[in-house]
Formats: C-alpha cells, sequence, structure tokens
C-alpha cells in the first residue's frame, strides 16, 4: 500500500471534491457571472484573526442572505468551486480557512474551537451592509462538522445547516469502532497528512502503519509527538474526554432545519443515521439522504455500479433548500411541517424511498443460525447458515496471529480510497484464510431486503484475556462471487460497555454482539447470504495483540485460540433487519424455506 507524499491536506477533504465535480451539477440559475473574491479578514473573541474570500453575485441586491463554508483544507483549492456557485441561486458564499490552516492565524486544535469561531464568523456576516442577517452552512466531512459545532451556539443568525458525510461522534466516527476497535487507518493517516511539518517529507503508509507501540507511531508516521493521536490512545474508552467532544451529547440544543447526506460505505454513515433518530424524535426540521456511496461519492467502485439514480444532484437540493429556509418572502409558513425525511437508497434495485424513522418501525429482526461439521474454515468449509435452528453440529476453532491479520478488504471507510479502497468489494481472497470461518445460507428463493442495523449474536471463547472478533455480511452472487454488504468489530474487553473495559477468562464462553454495520440492500433470488468471522480487519482497525494490557501500549504479539460456539445451547445467530415484502392484501410478509 502505497500513498502519495503530494497527497497533502486534502485526504479527508476529497469528498467535497467529489460533490462538486463527481456528482450531477444543476446548469446556472442565471446568466450571471461570478465576481472575483474579496479577501476579508474575521475578528475572533481572542484577537485571532481568520481569513475567507466573500463571494457575491453580480447583480447583487441590496441585503443578501449568505451560505458560509469553513475549511481546514485551503478556501482556495479546486474542490471550493462549487461552494461558490451557490451566488448563481443568489446568495452570498463565505469561504473561511478555519484556525490555524493556511489564511488565518491561530493554532488548529480540537473540533470544540469550531463552535466558538464558527459564531463569531456568523456575528461578523450579519454586521455587514450586503448581508440580510440571516445565514446557511454547508460542506462535506470536517466542513460538516464545524456545522454541528456552530449549530449547537444556537447563534441567531444561523438558520439552517446542510452537512454532509460528517457524524455526530468524535470517538465512533474518527477514532473508534462502535466495538472499541481503533480506526488506526484512517486516524494515523489523516493525523500524518494533515500534521505532518511542512518542512519533512511523508513517509509512505505502509512504512509506518505496523508500527508497536501504537503510542508512538505518529513519530514514525509525521516525525514529531502528535498531543491529538496521544491523547486519543490513552482515552480508549468512551469516557468524560470523548463526552466533551461528542455533538451526541449536545444534539438536544440544535434547534434549527438539517439538510444531511451519508453514503452506505462511508464510516461515518452510523452516526449520520443516528442524527437523524435522534432529531426525528423530536419532530426537528430535517431531511437526510443516504446513497451507496462511500466517504468520495464521486469513487467509482470496481465491482458494482448502482445506476443513474445513484447520481444525485446534491447542490440543486441544497440551493432549494437554502431557497426554502434564508429567503423567508418565499415561504408558506402553512407548507412548512416538520415532519422528519430520511430518503434511503435501497440497493438491488437501485430506488429511493422516503422513511420516516430509523430504524424502520415494520423491520423484522430475523436470525440465520450458524451450524458446521466443525470445519467452517474459508469458502471450501462446512460452514452454513439455515433459518431455523438446527440440532447438533460441532463448534468452530481458528487461531488468531496478529502478525498476519486479515487484510482489509472493502467496507464502509474513511477516508483515502487510494489507500483503503472502500465499497463492496470481491472477499475471494479473504475467505480462503483458514482463519476467517464462512457460513452461507441456502439459495435464497425470493428477495430478501434487509434495512438497518446487522448484528452477528455469537458464543464464543478465547485463549486470552482480550481479543476481537469481526463480522461480514456477504452477498455471494449466483456466480460465486461473494460481494462485501457490511461488515463490523468487537474488541472483546468492551463486549458488556465502551465506558467501562473487562477482560475475559481464558477459554471461557461469552455471548458477545458483534455490531456489523447499516445497510439497505436487497439479496436476490438466487443469491445466498455469507457470514465470516474472524479475529482482524487491518489496517483499517488496529490488531488486538491479544494482550491483558492497553493496546496502545503492548510491544509483544501473541496467538489466540478462537473458538466460536453453535452447538446446542450455543444459539449464535447472524441477525438481519428483514424488511417484509408487501402482499396483495398489503400486509407484510416474508417466507423462509
Amino acid at each position: 500500500m502505497r500513498v502519495a507524499a503530494t497527497l497533502g491536506s486534502l485526504v479527508l477533504c476529497v469528498i467535497s471534491l467529489a460533490w462538486g465535480s463527481g456528482a450531477p451539477w444543476l446548469p446556472a440559475k442565471s446568466d450571471t457571472s461570478l465576481r472575483d473574491p474579496e479577501v476579508v479578514t474575521i475578528p475572533m473573541r481572542d484577537g485571532v484573526r481568520l481569513t475567507a474570500d466573500l463571494y457575491l453575485p453580480q447583480t447583487a441586491a441590496a441585503h443578501l442572505p449568505a451560505v458560509l463554508v469553513r475549511t481546514p483544507y485551503n478556501r482556495r483549492a479546486r474542490y471550493t468551486a462549487s461552494y461558490r456557485n451557490l451566488t448563481d441561486w443568489g446568495f452570498a458564499v463565505v469561504i473561511q480557512d478555519v484556525r490555524g490552516r493556511y489564511g488565518s492565524e491561530g493554532v488548529f486544535g480540537p473540533t470544540a474551537q469550531e463552535g466558538p469561531d464558527g459564531n463569531d464568523t456568523l456575528n461578523w456576516i450579519a454586521r455587514q451592509p450586503w448581508s440580510d442577517g440571516r445565514v446557511g452552512m454547508t460542506g462535506s466531512s470536517y466542513l460538516g462538522i464545524v456545522q454541528w459545532w456552530a449549530a449547537i451556539e444556537q447563534n441567531p443568525h444561523l438558520v439552517t445547516i446542510s452537512p454532509m458525510c460528517s457524524g455526530d461522534d468524535e470517538y465512533s466516527d474518527r477514532w473508534y469502532s462502535t466495538g472499541g476497535a481503533l480506526q488506526i487507518g484512517h486516524r494515523l493517516l489523516w493525523l500524518a497528512e494533515n500534521l505532518t511539518p511542512p518542512s519533512h517529507v511523508r513517509p509512505l503508509f505502509a512504512s509506518y502503519i505496523g508500527h508497536l507501540p501504537l503510542e508512538t507511531a505518529d513519530v514514525v508516521a509525521a516525525d514529531t509527538a502528535l498531543p491529538s493521536w496521544r491523547a486519543g490512545l490513552h482515552h480508549p474508552s468512551y469516557d468524560a474526554y470523548w463526552k466533551a467532544t461528542s455533538i451526541r451529547e449536545k444534539l438536544d440544543r440544535v434547534t434549527i432545519p438539517v439538510l444531511s447526506f451519508g453514503g452506505w460505505f462511508d464510516g461515518y454513515v452510523e452516526s449520520d443515521l443516528d442524527a437523524f433518530s435522534r432529531l426525528a424524535k423530536r419532530q426537528a426540521a430535517i431531511e437526510t439522504w443516504i446513497g451507496p456511496w462511500s466517504h468520495n461519492p464521486g469513487w467509482q467502485f470496481p465491482t458494482r455500479n448502482f445506476g443513474p439514480d445513484a447520481a444525485l444532484p446534491i447542490r440543486r437540493k441544497q440551493g432549494e433548500w437554502f431557497d426554502r429556509w434564508l429567503k423567508p418572502v418565499d415561504v408558506d409558513p402553512r407548507n412548512e411541517g416538520k415532519t422528519p425525511s430520511l430518503h434511503l437508497f435501497v440497493m438491488g434495485p437501485n430506488v429511493w424511498r422516503e422513511e420516516r424513522e430509523w430504524p424502520l418501525a415494520r423491520t423484522r429482526y430475523t436470525p440465520a443460525y450458524l451450524t458446521s461439521a466443525g470445519h467452517a474454515n474459508s469458502s471450501t468449509g462446512d460452514g452454513e447458515l439455515h433459518w431455523r435452528q438446527a440440532p447438533g453440529g460441532k463448534n468452530d476453532t481458528f487461531t488468531y496471529d496478529p502478525k498476519s491479520p486479515v487484510p482489509t478488504t472493502g467496507g464502509a471507510i474513511c477516508c483515502e480510497p487510494t489507500v483503503l479502497p472502500p465499497g463492496p468489494l470481491d472477499q475471494t481472497g479473504v475467505e480462503g484464510r483458514p482463519d476467517v470461518l464462512v457460513y452461507t445460507s441456502p439459495p435464497l428463493h425470493d428477495e430478501l431486503e434487509v434495512t438497518g442495523p446487522v448484528k452477528a449474536v455469537l458464543y464464543v471463547s478465547s485463549s486470552a484475556n482480550d481479543t476481537d472478533f469481526t463480522a461480514k455480511l456477504v452477498d455471494v452472487e449466483p456466480n460465486g462471487r461473494p460481494l462485501l454488504v457490511t461488515d463490523g468489530i468487537q474488541r472483546m474487553r468492551y463486549r458488556l460497555s465502551l465506558e467501562t473495559p473487562t477482560l475475559m477468562k481464558r477459554n471461557t464462553a461469552y455471548e458477545v454482539t458483534v455490531n456489523a454495520g447499516v445497510t439497505s440492500y436487497v439479496f436476490g433470488a438466487g443469491h445466498r447470504v455469507r457470514l465470516e468471522i474472524s479475529s482482524s480487519n487491518f489496517p483499517r482497525f488496529d490488531r488486538n495483540l491479544n494482550s491483558a494490557l492497553p493496546n496502545a501500549e503492548e510491544t509483544k504479539t501473541k496467538d489466540a485460540k478462537q473458538t466460536i460456539l453453535h452447538e446446542s445451547g450455543y444459539p449464535s445467530a447472524l441477525i438481519l433487519p428483514v424488511i417484509p415484502k408487501p402482499s396483495h392484501r398489503g400486509e407484510h410478509r416474508w417466507r423462509f424455506e
């Protein structure tokens, strides 16, 4: 695996470029051309001055609503062109370098600083002679995160936000999995690409990703100690440190309309849906679109094309949204209800469907039980999935060696696709390994829609006091090609709680639930449902070194003998969120055979 040294600070922000050029862009609403920007400096409350470019339409009215974009990736970069085009909708556009980046003064620090800085910027915009005092915000990834931080400040001038692929929780989006494993590939690459001193040469990804101990990997990756990296590693549990940096903990302070976007193969999608769910329960004005995209929606998957409807006209929807909320003269209050709207792209039929809640109320959580004769190792083994629990069978074992982890092959990955390609990739190579257990259903007689959170409830034991278990949902096509649908990982010391780690007793059976991600996917008739189980997915997640010590401090690896129990009394199962098909009587049905 290699990454070009010229990648620079656009690793995370590549999504913004994709939305601007990879997704369809609408023709300009008018024939007006863009004025050259006015460079402005905006004072913050502590005296630091942030630099921004101001774009005004040629035929500007006396007082304009504004759209604010705040970025750590250079306000003059090519990806900002699509934001500048919002002037064609009659908006002033302000594109600002955040604190400590490019033209702005100060020190680039934790995301929490974006709240006060965003608040001060909004107040400055409202005071300008061209402003009518109404501001919206837009942007992707970090550019979306800053919007949430601004929204919780409850500035009266911020009328609406439109974040994309931003998530709502620092711990589970950018640092750890929902099961407590470190997202080492994403986090270390982002820090190295963005925080390496400018005078230093950035090393190749492969040269530092395997470094032990993890707590000093920053020096290898960025040629300097990074306080943010070490602080994150010293807080592997979801403690007060993370709660203070979590938007999720503060969403009750978001009271303005939200238009958000996410992708099924983006690492932030669970949090994007979490934000929708929490706001929808309050009947807030939120509209969310989840498409068949990675963190970079312009990235083309080599295995699947989800059709023309997958190319959503994002800027048009944002322009219409800002027209609705930033131009009150166009709004009829009688038509401005607050019914939440969730648009899901259902993969397979490749269609958009509108829902009102997440997870869907009509979901039937359906188990598919694991069984084998004790040799489920690899796709040539005897592992099977059955819709009814079958008696008999023998447990399966494999050896997990941290020095030879299962390689990451697709999935919901952020953020550099040339280093860690995301998406529904072919799992043939992974399934040839003896440390991967493979359980497959018979061919389906009918289509099976799976929409919602996917989980695996497993009964496991290990020769180690701490280890990991992974679960992958795979679609086996009639020709035998296995394509990844969604997956996840569980660190066993966090099996009971992310807040309080609890080690295992060796060779003792435990029930554990592995969160295998979220999806909306239809398995076609003749396809087979497959579950893969192992103990690693590297370098998407860090390798568990099978030690009782904190994983970030350990330097030695040891093998672990893993057992998946599914004999009598241990009903290990894949739990699928099945959406029943409507019958001709308007009822919902699903029949397993």
